[in-house]
């Protein structure tokens, strides 16, 4: 991930050097990341071809460091293909560091990193689960204006 030979992504690598550190971004660093994913997984089709070999993941639950142990074991994107199978916050304690991660990681390498939408990504079960309040302790709200 040498950003020097890629300057139009060294602000994410930038945020994934953070993440990787377990250092949650700031709002607007979030909303900024946000903004570059919805833009990539706009332009996606629903039904995604995904590079083999593969490695798949599922219910990461905000277990950071387990998420960081996946890929010391399978190796970093752009060298390995990831497919997440979602359900990325609940549950852990670091929900927003676990999904900004993979999402950076797709914005990044977005051939290498297919995600897709679990049943914790949904405000109902958010609500529940642990992810909102996370929210409310780390930015003091969950949406922002």
């Amino acid at each position: 991930m040498e950003s020097k030979f890629y300057p139009q992504y060294k602000t994410v690598d930038g945020w994934i050097a953070k993440l990787l550190k377990c250092q949650h971004l700031s709002e607007s660093e979030v909303k900024d990341l946000v903004a570059k994913a919805r833009e990539i997984l706009e332009r996606e089709d629903n039904v995604q071809p995904v590079r083999c070999p593969v490695t798949i993941c599922g219910d990461i639950h905000g277990q950071f460091y387990d998420l960081l142990e996946l890929f010391h074991i399978g190796g970093m994107p752009p060298d390995t293909n990831y497919l997440f199978m979602g359900d990325y916050v609940d549950r852990g304690n670091f929900s927003i560091e676990s999904v900004s991660l993979v999402v950076a990681l797709k914005v990044r390498h977005k051939d290498r990193v297919t995600m897709l939408r679990g049943n914790h990504e949904s405000r109902q079960i958010t609500q529940v689960y642990g992810f909102y309040d996370e929210c409310l302790r780390k930015y003091g709200n969950a949406t922002s204006g």
